[in-house]
């Protein structure tokens, strides 16, 4: 049986504590300058919750910053739509701009412990400090002109600041994790930021591995070798799978077609083993509003109260608790009453390009100066039309020549006009001896 299975199976009868499925959600909208609101938030959190075939499964959302989009430190909106709405919530900081950028971002969320108190804390499954920064300053990141990211050390001190932060709060105790892609995570340069965290957030993508025979037929196949090597280098630690999905439309990246039937596709193999077992952010609930990026994940369109643009009911095979074996890959089956919520990104978006053939061999540092335009602002990848969006959602820059999501920015709508996230696959860890 494929060692994801009993991993999956584990985290479901142990129920050491709830798992969460959901979303991720930027700070700006899909055109990178307009600033999420609260009711913008709260009417995204209530429409995950009531999609159709879900059975109000998606009730978690991943945040890619604490900060509210214009301003300095101020804390989210989001998080006042997440207790109006009773959503749970990963909460994220960004990274890529510097000590400057997470000064700021602890600042807002040490206002939000004494401005929300419980109401808000206990929401709280968890803190990512930091998405796809290792990426970006890798050399494939660094080809890809994927942005400024941030160094192993550099990360190991902001989560350390972390914890000294929510140290004699009501956050104290609270797990932290990174975010970033799988080839990052199998890098032994980067190895101690794995020794940092409680868990591995997992950002995988297999459309845009073109390197790879990366066509649907493979999807599954690919996110389960990316999270098997994952969960490999992480020492016994849970992943949690932040952000995966597939296109509905957009440019073929090597032999992946973006189409809704596709997108369904990579739904019922992927999403309906995973959803439920696993600590779930997919990617994601909508990324065309107010404009629609090449490629777009949204499960629905530019119409946030339309229907799912595919079926996301999870059929007959996938709709028990146990676990299968057919080989290899067999996963988890999803578990009744599973749930699973989408979460997005910061203020600056960052290209997953999860799912890049070979692993950089080592963490480059020194080549990359810090991006224009404010903290967490990202270019875009070649030949996207949005640009990515700073903290205070300015856009800064554009990348020229480069993979798909050669930056940081969501491409346009994707990430949500803010950060784009990546797939995070949590997985409890309780069968490790296994």
């Amino acid at each position: 049986m494929h060692y994801s299975s009993f991993l999956g199976l584990a985290a479901s009868i142990a129920g050491a504590q709830a798992l969460s499925t959901g979303f991720n959600y930027g700070a700006t909208q899909s055109d990178g300058s307009t600033p999420m609101e609260q009711s913008d938030y709260q009417s995204r959190f209530e429409r995950a919750k009531s999609l159709q075939g879900t059975d109000g499964e998606f009730t978690s959302a991943r945040l890619y910053t604490m900060i509210q989009s214009g301003t300095t430190d101020s804390p989210s909106s989001a998080f006042q739509a997440a207790i109006d709405t009773k959503t749970s919530l990963l909460l994220g900081i960004w990274c890529s701009g510097g000590q400057e950028v997470v000064t700021n971002e602890l600042s807002a969320l040490s206002a939000a412990i004494e401005q929300y108190g419980s109401e808000f804390t206990d929401l709280v499954v968890g803190i990512s400090v930091g998405s796809e920064d290792l990426y970006r300053v890798s050399p494939t990141g660094i080809e890809n002109d994927s942005g400024y990211g941030a160094t192993p050390n550099e990360l190991v001190s902001y989560i350390k600041q972390t914890r000294q932060a929510i140290s004699g709060t009501s956050l104290s105790g609270a797990s932290l994790g990174h975010v970033d892609t799988w080839t990052a995570w199998v890098n032994g340069s980067n190895s101690a930021v794995t020794d940092a965290v409680d868990w591995l957030g997992m950002d995988t993508y297999p459309y845009f591995e073109n390197t790879e025979a990366n066509s649907i037929d493979n999807g599954k196949e690919l996110y389960w070798d990316a999270y098997d090597k994952t969960k490999g280098v992480g020492g016994g630690k849970e992943v949690w799978i932040t952000e995966t999905g597939w296109p509905v439309s957009g440019k073929v990246s090597g032999q992946a077609v973006a189409s809704v039937s596709n997108a369904e596709t990579y739904w019922q193999e992927v999403a309906c083993a995973i959803l439920g077992n696993y600590n779930v952010w997919w990617y994601t609930l909508e990324d065309s509003i107010p404009t629609t990026p090449n490629p777009s994940f949204g499960v629905i369109g530019s119409d946030l109260n339309s229907a799912p643009l595919y079926d996301l009911k999870c059929d007959k095979k996938n709709s028990t608790s146990t676990a299968t074996s057919t080989g290899k890959h067999s996963s988890p089956t999803k578990s009744a009453g599973g749930h699973h919520t989408m979460g997005s990104g910061p203020y600056g978006s960052n290209g997953t390009m999860s799912g890049v053939a070979g692993h950089a061999t080592g963490t480059a540092t020194g080549l990359l100066t810090k991006a224009t335009g404010g903290y967490g602002s990202n270019p875009t990848g070649a030949g996207a039309s949005h640009a990515a969006a700073g903290p205070g959602g300015a856009p800064s820059g554009t990348a020229s020549g480069g993979a798909p999501f050669a930056s940081q920015t969501a491409n346009a709508a994707v990430r949500a006009g803010s950060a784009m996230g990546a797939g995070v696959i949590a997985v409890v860890g309780l069968m490790a001896a296994l």
